[in-house]
């Protein structure tokens, strides 16, 4: 068995039957990271004391006859999920020497069902960004061309995956950055529905629409992870009394007479050629397993990007605004007062994609423009659920492009927000809406690109997205196409 290739599963029947240990799955795959981080800038910390110890203690655990699901397997996490004793840095020159004193809900979770975290992995600063290219540590590559972006923000996440560097991590999806990620890189994603996984000691960018979640090789895979991670947190205000979740024993479902929503305002001008083609021929997959495909309307989806670049800006106005120069961050030197200490700090800690977006959410919050903008912004998003539940009312599942082109090239688009923000335009809506959604590959485009498709649930729905996006992998391979740096020797 190639390591690098298995699934969560066959990791797990190897680590039981002894076959291989915990110590030898975590070397493995640190020789990986040193081997391959290097050209793809993945990884922003790697904690290969740590992940030894912890291997130790999974081994441990096997040996006592501990069975569970993700004991000993090794993984990271996206660098905004806080680690005791190990930076966090958000991929930020703001946080870049903060280490963190507790660690997140997640990383806990995680961490006792006995996984081996070997590092922190790159992201755009603060999850602002859609290719993986505003981080202060450098742009993470695409395996699949390393001229090419991996998506964002979660890009180090889905990069690591697609490469091998480790079967499974962990992301956050705002607006779409473990989905669009995931399919630029070719690997599943999933967005669970807003509150199912706890957001304590998740640094906070747009408290509303932010959910972390897993990133894999398969709706198998983000299963386990899921089930693992998520469940009530009362340390999260946000954190739904009934997030707790069983997802791995359904995924076998049928889909017979299952109703699956294609929205037509999906497959319009802006949708490159072979994405819809490739998604196209995903939704006849499904049709031949006895799912019933109906159009449907989602007509104010043309609004989100717009809704959500007046609300995400907002919320990280407030929430980035603790960080001041004064206590755990980044300090200019030679200030002159308090005030040239809060805007020099400020104005050097921060990358320039962070500053766009918090002066935007200053203004559209400042008195005068509050009603103009983010009311008005807030009512839209109203709209936009509402368009989810009347199409939940006719069908089960909505499917259709995770994003409209396949990964662009590397500084494409860096000069041009607006043509960044848009590669977001088919996820957006549904952080708006707060529902689950997950990208599966489905795809590669003519010159040997990964295309995803995104299938999109109403609340709580996650373990049916899960069993649609399994049942599709049994009965397509493209989840098991690997760029190849992937298949590459030490």
């Amino acid at each position: 068995m190639d390591l690098s290739e298995a699934s969560l599963r066959e990791l797990r029947d190897a680590l039981r039957s002894r076959r291989v240990s915990a110590q030898e799955l975590a070397r493995f795959y640190l020789d990986r990271v040193a081997a391959h981080n290097p050209a793809l800038n993945a990884f922003i910390t790697i904690t290969e004391a740590e992940a030894l110890a912890a291997a130790t203690a999974a081994d441990g655990r096997l040996a006592a006859g501990e069975e569970g699901a993700l004991l000993g397997i090794p993984m990271a996490h996206k660098d905004i999920f806080c680690t005791e004793g190990v930076r966090t840095t958000c991929a930020s020159r703001m946080l870049e020497q903060f280490t963190a004193p507790y660690n997140a809900t997640v990383v806990e979770r995680l961490q006792t069902a006995g996984m081996v975290m070997l590092g922190k992995l790159n992201m755009d600063e603060f999850a602002m960004g859609s290719s993986n290219e505003t981080s202060h540590f450098g742009a993470v590559r695409n395996p699949w061309d390393l001229q090419r972006v991996p998506g964002g923000s979660s890009g180090g996440s889905a990069a690591a995956v697609a490469a091998g560097l480790v079967p499974a991590a962990t992301g956050t999806d705002t607006g779409g950055s473990i989905r669009q990620p995931a399919a630029l890189c070719g690997v599943t994603g999933i967005k669970p529905t807003y509150g199912r996984v706890s957001r304590y000691g998740m640094i906070a960018f747009a408290s509303s629409l932010d959910q972390g979640g897993p990133l894999a090789k398969t709706a198998e895979d983000c299963a386990l992870l899921l089930e693992a991670m998520a469940g009530h947190d009362p340390r999260d205000a946000t954190s739904h009394p009934e997030a707790a979740g069983v997802f791995a024993s359904t995924l076998d479902a049928p889909l017979q007479g299952l109703r699956v929503g294609v929205p037509e305002e999906f497959f319009g001008a802006g949708l490159d050629p072979e994405v819809a083609a490739a998604v196209e021929a995903g939704i006849r997959v499904l049709a031949a397993q006895g799912a019933v495909i109906k159009p449907i309307h989602l007509p104010n989806n043309a609004h989100a990007v717009s809704t959500y670049y007046v609300l995400a800006p907002a919320e990280a106005s407030s929430n980035l605004a603790r960080f001041d120069g004064v206590r755990y961050t980044y300090r200019a030197a030679g200030v002159e007062d308090l005030t040239d200490l809060y805007q020099r700090s400020r104005y050097e800690g921060f990358g320039a994609e962070v500053r766009r977006r918090i002066l935007i959410g200053t203004y559209v919050l400042s008195a005068g423009y509050y009603d103009a903008y983010y009311l008005k912004a807030q009512q839209v998003r109203s709209l936009i659920r509402e368009d989810f539940r009347r199409a939940f009312a006719q069908v089960d599942v909505i499917v259709g492009p995770t994003t409209p082109t396949a990964a662009f090239a590397l500084g494409d688009k860096a000069q041009d927000p607006v043509a960044m923000y848009l590669a977001d335009i088919y996820t957006i809506a549904v952080n708006l809406a707060g529902i689950p959604a997950m990208s599966i590959p489905c795809g590669l485009t003519a010159g040997g690109l990964p295309i995803g498709m995104q299938l999109m649930g109403n609340y709580f729905t996650d373990g049916l997205l899960l069993n649609v996006a399994h049942r599709f992998q049994q009965e397509t391979d493209w989840h098991r196409q690997r760029p190849a740096l992937a298949s590459a020797k030490e």
